[in-house]
């Protein structure tokens, strides 16, 4: 009877286990991955952390003007000649003594630096959410330029294997020349060596396509064991017409940029600095006050009644005028004075470094534009001659060898097409970057 039941539960599991299917990998779109990044790339979630402690920072540093409220208790033992901690008289015996006390102090002035430091904290902390701005736009821009390399791998996997397939039809034609002796050895091992060629060619497009997908992945901070398909590119966005003023872009990209921020916030700090070493020039007045009570074991009045008679209340002022630190101050200020040149230069190179790009991107996408039309000139052209020369190789009217640069050379004209085309591409949305506009394809 077990035989029975085994051999029935094989007969229904078989076709259930034949029917599994492996899940095909999910398709991302640019701005999925764009979104996706913004929300889980670990350099993102550090600029994120970063504007929270910079938000700490500046609760600490207005918390600073507020009084601060110590507790104290105290228990001693004494024995042999001492002074009676509560009555302060000279005594020889063993005394217990207790003391209970509460304390405040609240700074009245410091030259103005408990105020100028909560300035520098709440500069600080707007810093940090402009610097996360710029994390998450280079983070936007490598998830673009990976996004691109990837689909111009993909691409160039398709070319690869209809070259594949074209030269291994070719070489049946050659083997079949060959076997009637219409064609040398020669022939047909060169059309043998390009078949090859071409297999290794769909073998390293197929990796390098992989290897982008890698790096697309780590950006998005996915599983390794999550596999992805890139969206096909739109082919209405082969051509882009090119219509901008560089000049424009660049003071649009100085208006909105956060670079320009963080460093017109960075100045503003280092002014705040100044302000507060100058601080330390000025006298700081402190408010003082206390509470207290205690008891000790000499005095013959009850614990209760001494805690009532020595109750205590104590108020003053502290005055602390700086005379001479040797140099301290002013080797402080100095520095503070030095650092905002320093953030004032650094100002002007990133304002550099943003012309740069600009110029850049706009002289890379009208060159990338000019190629494209050559390229899809060139690969027009390329095309109908390899079209030629394989009807005239199917007529025994071209040798292997003009068929092979033929083929070599639409290849090429091909692969020059697809770059200019993801370069135009990618230098464009770089401008449209510049501009203030999404990055979408």
């Amino acid at each position: 009877m077990k035989r029975y039941l085994l051999i029935f539960s094989l007969f229904f599991v078989q076709p259930i286990n034949a029917q599994e299917v492996a899940p095909s990998p999910e398709i991302w779109s640019l701005e999925d991955c764009i979104n996706y990044a913004l929300e889980n790339n670990i350099t993102v979630k550090d600029a994120v952390l970063n504007t929270d402690l910079a938000e700490v920072d500046y609760d600490r540093a207005k918390s600073a003007r507020l009084p601060n409220l110590f507790g104290s208790a105290s228990q001693t033992f004494t024995s042999g000649n001492s002074i009676d901690p509560i009555t302060s008289d000279f005594v020889s015996e063993k005394i217990n003594s207790n003391n209970l006390g509460i304390n405040s102090s609240i700074t009245l002035y410091q030259g103005n630096q408990l105020n100028n430091q909560i300035e520098q904290n709440k500069l600080l902390m707007e810093q940090s959410i402009f610097q996360e701005e710029v994390e998450k736009n280079n983070i936007a821009l490598n998830i673009l330029e990976t996004y691109l390399r990837a689909l111009y791998s993909k691409e160039s996997i398709t070319i690869a294997e209809n070259n594949l397939e074209a030269s291994e039809k070719e070489v049946l034609r050659a083997k079949a020349r060959l076997d009637a002796g219409t064609i040398a050895l020669s022939d047909y091992t060169e059309a043998q060596s390009q078949a090859a060629t071409n297999k290794f060619n769909v073998i390293t497009a197929k990796n390098t396509y992989e290897q982008y997908i890698i790096d697309l992945k780590q950006l998005l901070e996915l599983s390794p064991t999550q596999e992805i398909e890139i969206q096909t590119l739109n082919k209405d966005l082969d051509l882009i017409n090119l219509e901008l003023n560089k000049t424009a872009i660049y003071y649009k990209a100085l208006q909105i940029l956060p670079e320009v921020e963080v460093s017109d916030l960075s100045i503003a700090i280092n002014e705040k600095e100044l302000d507060i070493a100058k601080g330390a020039y000025k006298p700081t007045l402190s408010l003082n006050g206390s509470v207290g009570t205690g008891y000790t074991s000499i005095n013959y009045l009850s614990f209760s009644d001494q805690y009532n008679s020595n109750f205590n209340q104590r108020l003053g002022l502290t005055l602390t005028i700086p005379i001479f630190n040797r140099n301290q101050t002013k080797s402080v200020v100095k520095t503070a004075a030095l650092n905002i040149e320093k953030a004032q230069i650094q100002k002007q190179n990133t304002e550099k470094v943003i012309y740069k790009n600009v110029e850049t991107a706009y002289q890379n996408a009208v060159s990338a534009q000019e190629q494209l039309l050559a390229a899809k000139s060139s690969q027009e052209a390329a095309e109908q001659s390899y079209r030629l020369a394989q009807k005239k190789y199917e007529l025994e009217d071209l040798s292997t060898t003009d068929l092979v640069i033929s083929q070599n050379t639409y290849t090429n004209a091909q692969q020059n097409y697809l770059q200019a085309k993801y370069l135009n591409i990618l230098y464009n949305q770089l401008l449209q970057f510049y501009q203030g506009n999404d990055i979408k394809l």
